[in-house]
């Protein structure tokens, strides 16, 4: 079994990271840290993790360095970079599900995150870890920067038909919603109940974070010059993210080879399923679990391609994906504890 800490453990992904760790066959977890809440039990802060006996403490590198060889980092942007040079020195194997190593330029992150990055060094070095898409990179990584819950829907919709080459315009336009937990543990006038329930609204319209990111990957995937306006919505949800992508076509695509590309590029991905023609995803069908579930739909008058992905921010979205990233990272099955049933309703 491989000790694994989990820093950053008792925010909404640090949750569901202590989860899927503890019924990991090849982990074992032997640390959980957070500022805020050390010196209390998993178990007291989140009682449907009883079976963890584990108490948090206070993150400290040294500390766990020498109790883990895996660290997943599950801490507010701009904290994963203070630590990582740390745990690299010491031989960990770091999967980071912060945005602190996921661009490339160490100015677009300043630009985007008003902080001057403290590590560009290692930028070149961290995989972004979205396996279907780039599962080649990751056996052997040491440093992964798992990608944003929004751009990893928006990217598996696009990915397929931009790879070949029926995409025909470089703006790409992208609706989507993602439910409360997206803004974390911390309430604010935004997400307290009586502001999020019942209503359903734009934010951060023209200027979200993941803007940049979903551009940079884009790019990696063959558009020459990325346009990408990306419209995030919140929704009365306690988890969930649906990505509607609008795509300009090949005006000589049909709606049946559109459907097929899709199909053939995921057909062996364990995670990803592409919806019947006819079929939308929805986000209750993913919940609480790994996948990504995709509808392909093309609207022949406009050439306009519209796929839209579900997922689980919380999951897929976010600590699933780090698991699925780590597993490929050190050798083990992709699959390995994540292929557990969900509930259905």
């Amino acid at each position: 079994m491989l000790p694994v800490a989990i820093v950053g453990a008792a925010g909404y992904a640090g949750a569901e990271l202590t989860r899927f760790v503890l019924g990991h066959p090849e982990f074992e977890l032997v640390m959980v840290t957070s500022g805020q809440d050390a010196g209390r039990r998993v178990s007291d802060l989140y009682p449907a993790l009883a079976g963890c006996d584990l108490t948090y403490v206070q993150p400290d590198a040294d500390a766990i360095a020498a109790a883990a060889r895996v660290a997943f980092l599950a801490v507010p942007h701009t904290a994963a970079m203070a630590i990582v040079p740390a745990l690299l020195d010491a031989g960990l194997t770091v999967i980071d599900c912060s945005a602190d190593f996921r661009l490339h330029d160490p100015q677009l992150f300043t630009a985007w995150y008003a902080e001057p990055h403290t590590a560009p060094q290692l930028l070149g070095e961290a995989v972004y870890g979205l396996p279907e898409l780039w599962r080649e990179r990751l056996p052997g990584a040491r440093l992964v920067a798992c990608p944003g819950c929004y751009p990893t829907a928006t990217l598996l919709a696009a990915a397929p038909a931009v790879r070949a080459g029926v995409v025909v315009s470089d703006r790409v336009i992208v609706d989507a919603i993602s439910g409360v937990s997206g803004a974390g543990r911390t309430a604010n006038a935004t997400t307290h109940y009586v502001s999020a329930t019942e209503s359903v609204a734009a934010y951060k319209v023209g200027a979200h974070r993941h803007t940049p990111e979903i551009a940079q990957a884009l790019g990696e995937l063959g558009l020459v010059h990325p346009s990408v306006v990306f419209t995030p919505h919140l929704a009365p949800l306690d988890r969930g993210l649906l990505s509607t992508v609008y795509l300009e076509a090949d005006p000589g695509l049909l709606a049946e080879e559109a459907h097929a590309i899709y199909a053939g590029a995921y057909a062996a991905e364990p995670f990803v399923t592409v919806c019947p023609p006819g079929v939308q995803p929805a986000t209750g069908h993913v919940r609480g679990s790994n996948r990504a579930h995709l509808g392909v739909v093309l609207d022949e008058p406009s050439h306009t391609l519209i796929v839209t992905c579900a997922i689980d921010n919380l999951v897929k979205g976010t600590a699933g994906q780090a698991v699925q990233c780590a597993n490929l990272a050190l050798g083990f099955d992709e699959t390995a504890g994540l292929m557990a049933p969900v509930p259905v309703i």
